[in-house]
């Protein structure tokens, strides 16, 4: 099951807070496709995370960037694929262009979760971006 677009979530996201947003995030963690164990290596590993998070990315045959990932905690999973959400299976020079901070600016990660819950997305975005840059070039 694809990820809905970065703008769908973000439509049932302001409809909700608290615990409903955890579920939501929880939710969409849960549609990501399961990662292989293999892939999961220091090598896919997203530096600066608190729980483990792994990100592996992958290029379908017309080019578009598709990432494999997982993390071993529910909420992190689901930010996870919240960041997904805003580049899966576009092509690499669109993703490279993307300004993925932006986009998860409206959610206020920082005001609903704590520090240690976000202060990976940067390093996960960063990953993203320069894998994009590389396959785009």
């Amino acid at each position: 099951m694809p990820l809905p677009p970065i703008s769908e979530i973000l439509d049932d996201y302001q409809f909700l807070d608290g615990e409903d947003r955890y579920r939501l995030l929880i939710e969409l963690g849960r549609k990501l496709e399961p990662m292989p164990e293999a892939l999961k290596t220091d090598a896919t590993k997203v530096r600066g995370c608190s729980a483990s998070v792994w990100v592996y990315p992958t290029r379908t045959d017309d080019g578009r960037l598709h990432f494999l990932a997982d993390s071993n905690a529910a909420i992190t999973k689901g930010i996870v694929a919240l960041v997904l959400s805003a580049v899966q299976d576009k092509p690499a020079a669109e993703v490279a262009r993307t300004d993925v901070a932006a986009q998860l600016a409206p959610f206020e990660l920082s005001r609903h979760l704590s520090a240690n819950r976000t202060q990976g997305v940067p390093n996960m975005i960063q990953l993203i971006r320069e894998t994009a840059q590389r396959l785009a070039a």
